[in-house]
């Protein structure tokens, strides 16, 4: 027998974290996007799951998605860098938001790992990685957000080692 209840579509929330993940060396970790043609290299991002999910679960659940990193592993320290961006959400990722949502609230994070950590890439949503120096990073990135915060990381970076 057929149900007769509507299907739920669930939207993505416009309320997202970026996770520059680094070693005390400042290289950072990229990621290459699975679904789009272009170089396009990031770091971590994700939506919370829901309105209340507080920033920091939200870090460190898309961390360990993305990248099978623990990050409350021995070694691992996640700052929330205090920053937000607001920008338009490209129009190719509109669909994944509710209708007439065109603006993403994005809260940065980095997450300082010993040098070595091993990375598992989630295959639906990245195919390559790189380690790269803080500033070729910043150049790799396709997001001017993403760059931005590969910039700050010597001011954070510090910050989260005191």
């Amino acid at each position: 027998m057929e149900s007769c209840a509507p299907i739920r579509v669930r939207y993505k929330l416009p309320e997202s974290v970026l996770v520059v993940i680094h070693t005390g060396a400042l290289d950072v970790l990229l990621m290459r996007r699975a679904d789009v043609e272009a170089d396009f290299w990031q770091s971590v991002t994700g939506s919370k799951n829901t309105p209340d999910e507080p920033l920091a679960v939200t870090a460190a659940r898309e961390v360990g998605e993305e990248t099978g990193i623990d990050a409350q592993a021995p070694g691992c320290a996640l700052t929330d860098w205090r920053i937000e961006n607001r920008y338009d959400i490209y129009p190719r990722w509109r669909a994944r938001y509710a209708p007439g949502v065109t603006r993403n609230t994005e809260h940065v994070f980095g997450l300082r790992v010993p040098a070595g950590t091993p990375v598992r890439l989630n295959p639906r949503e990245h195919t390559h990685l790189v380690w790269l120096p803080w500033r070729e990073a910043a150049d790799r990135c396709f997001s001017p957000t993403n760059a931005e915060a590969c910039l700050l990381l010597p001011r954070f970076a510090a910050v989260g080692a005191a």
